[in-house]
């Protein structure tokens, strides 16, 4: 017992006093090396990635595939075949766009597509966040559509591509006809010719330099009514 107390005694000095072995200094060298990748390295690129997932998730953009065509391109010795995709998105609070792109895979297409919906973005004035404000009339080549403003409860009164317009848009109550052509291309861009035409009282009375109040009330409401009103209109 006397031996292995005096051959330890000596190992517990080299700890205190730093001289630890070999084996020792490597173990922690590399732990050390772990805790930095892991605070440094890892932790930022992490950290990235989360900040990334909480922009996307902020946004909450509604993605909707309206139609997809199968296209073929003779060539020597066969057929080439791609697909072309036809996407709108929109965040349910006023903002929609559409694209269409081509690839050799579905998916590819599709996701081609929503980038370049996501760019093309517009903004549509909204009567109280659920209809619009006033009539409106579309028109893209044969394509010619109507949009009417209803009241609550009415809900999507359209059907094809439109339905899909107003659903990523925002809109819950809205009556909609469309004339002519059933193209879907043709569809989306004749409603989007009627949303760029979509004006709010607030917007025209700064263009006028007046009032909410006073473009309100030249129906034959009264005072109290029109301001009312023009205190209600949310875009």
């Amino acid at each position: 017992m006397a031996d292995e107390n005096t051959i330890e005694q000596p190992i517990a000095a080299e700890h205190v006093q730093g001289g630890e072995p070999q084996e020792g200094r490597g173990r922690r060298g590399r732990g050390e090396r772990g805790d930095r990748g892991e605070r440094g390295g890892r932790g930022r690129r992490e950290g990235r990635r989360d900040r990334g997932g909480d922009e996307e998730q902020g946004e909450e953009l509604i993605e909707k595939l309206v139609h997809i065509n199968r296209v073929s391109k003779t060539v020597k010795g066969g057929k080439r075949f791609g697909f072309a995709a036809l996407v709108v998105v929109g965040d349910g609070k006023g903002r929609v766009g559409f694209g269409h792109s081509k690839a050799r895979e579905v998916p590819e297409a599709i996701t081609k597509a929503t980038a370049s919906a996501k760019k093309k973005m517009i903004r549509v004035a909204l009567k109280e966040g659920r209809t619009l404000h006033h009539d409106g009339k579309g028109h893209f080549g044969a394509g010619r559509v109507n949009v009417r403003s209803a009241p609550a409860g009415t809900g999507i009164i359209a059907g094809g591509p439109m339905r899909a317009v107003f659903e990523s848009l925002g809109v819950h109550d809205v009556v909609t006809k469309s004339v002519g052509t059933s193209n879907p291309y043709n569809m989306i861009r004749a409603t989007f010719d009627a949303l760029t035409g979509q004006t709010s009282p607030k917007s025209v009375a700064q263009r006028r330099g007046k009032k909410v109040s006073d473009l309100l009330g030249r129906g034959g409401a009264s005072e109290a009514e029109a301001e009312a009103a023009a205190e209600a209109i949310v875009e």
